[in-house]
């Protein structure tokens, strides 16, 4: 499943979480992904309710932290994040948004990465809000994240340091560290605030894709302005049959060790699958052919990461088509703990099954069970038969 965020009035932490359930993500799961954290239920609080902003329905999540003198730096985030239960795949989305975070105040402030402190209200509603976002993209299947241009806002916002110009200094550094796009303000006042910022710096592409509508989460802002106050999740798949493109280029003169950095780079902007092959080039040249599948609204992003990040001089754009089956995310029971499912659908039957390895892994490790057993017990539960039981 892929995802389109429309920012007509901007983004911030608890706008996203609001798209996420009113997405179908109940807040009853949003609060037990979170227990994970460990932070103690006197930590914090969440609330949801439907409320109007304008003409229009939305669903408002209010995030409450307790004022304590204690602050955090991006050390103690880590360590937090590194003793909680969450999944490692969401462990990983919200450390590499605070790392980013991080990264942005520091340059603003003109200090390092290790000084930066987060105040405690702020570190805790800032991880609720990041490790929410990160939880809430897993466990809706979301595959890709991609969004609109940012409206900013304009005007003064008191923060910590005093009296900041809108946008937020941070604001602005993350989104010039995603070369985002912008678009002018519908109003006066903070749009885009740091926390939002930071998720969609780290986690969207920013062109709008081709795709098969399946249903919208439409999160709503703190505030009121004069026009709705409202973030939109799009929901649903890739264009069946649609026109996609293949990227390759042949290389014999780089470092293997610097493939796997290319791949995250290409998978972070958009690609929808990048793989390496290895061939015999000219005069006997052990070489790799880089692959990658993209869709062509990215062409020219990933064409460029290629180029920017390659030995190689030049590369091969391919027009291909691609079907694909309907996918959809399941959480399911097993004797040890819920395992989300990735669930494979053929005319809205579930033809096949492949339960989050990660999640097998974990429960394998703290029931000392062998992982095939739990893998097993996770695609039976999904109503799928084992590979021993299916047809020949």
């Amino acid at each position: 499943m892929i995802a389109y965020l429309d920012l007509p009035s901007g983004l911030s932490g608890d706008m996203f979480l609001g798209c996420l359930v009113d997405a179908g993500w109940s807040i009853d799961d949003l609060r037990a992904a979170l227990t994970g954290l460990k932070l103690g239920p006197e930590a914090y609080s969440i609330s949801c309710q439907s409320v109007m902003k304008g003409p229009l329905r939305a669903t408002c999540v209010t995030v409450q932290a307790v004022r304590t003198m204690h602050q955090r730096r991006l050390c103690d985030i880590r360590n937090i994040l590194d003793a909680s239960s969450l999944p490692v795949p969401v462990k990983a989305g919200a450390l590499a948004i605070f790392q980013r975070l991080a990264e942005a105040e520091a340059k603003v402030h003109g200090t390092s990465v290790d000084e930066i402190h987060f105040h405690e209200v702020g570190a805790v509603d800032a991880l609720v809000d990041i490790v929410g976002a990160a939880a809430g993209i897993h466990a809706l299947g979301i595959d890709r994240l991609y969004a609109s241009p940012v409206p900013l806002g304009e005007g003064w916002v008191q923060a910590d340091h005093g009296r900041l110009p809108i946008p937020a200094p941070a604001t602005l550094e993350l989104l010039t560290r995603a070369n985002a796009p912008v678009r002018p303000s519908p109003g006066p006042g903070e749009l885009t605030t740091p926390t939002g910022a930071a998720i969609i710096s780290s986690l969207a592409t920013f062109v709008q894709p081709r795709m098969n509508l399946h249903r919208i989460g439409t999160g709503a802002g703190q505030k009121n302005f004069a026009w709705p106050n409202v973030a939109r999740l799009w929901l649903g798949q890739p264009t069946a049959g649609g026109a996609i493109v293949q990227i390759e280029t042949n290389i014999d003169d780089m470092n293997p060790q610097l493939y796997s950095t290319v791949v995250d780079h290409l998978f972070a902007a958009g690609a929808l699958d990048v793989w390496l092959t290895p061939v015999q080039m000219k005069k006997g040249r052990p070489g790799t052919v880089l692959s990658v599948l993209a869709s062509s609204d990215s062409e020219s992003v990933l064409v460029d990461i290629v180029l920017r990040h390659t030995t190689t001089l030049g590369v091969r754009v391919h027009h291909v088509l691609r079907h694909e089956a309907a996918r959809q995310m399941r959480s399911v029971p097993t004797p040890w703990g819920p395992v989300q499912v990735k669930l494979k659908l053929l005319e809205d039957k579930i033809i096949g099954a492949t339960p989050e390895f990660d999640d097998c892994k974990r429960l394998a490790e703290q029931q000392q069970l062998p992982l095939h057993q739990v893998i097993e017990a996770a695609r039976s539960a999904a109503g799928v038969a084992t590979p021993a039981e299916l047809p020949k």
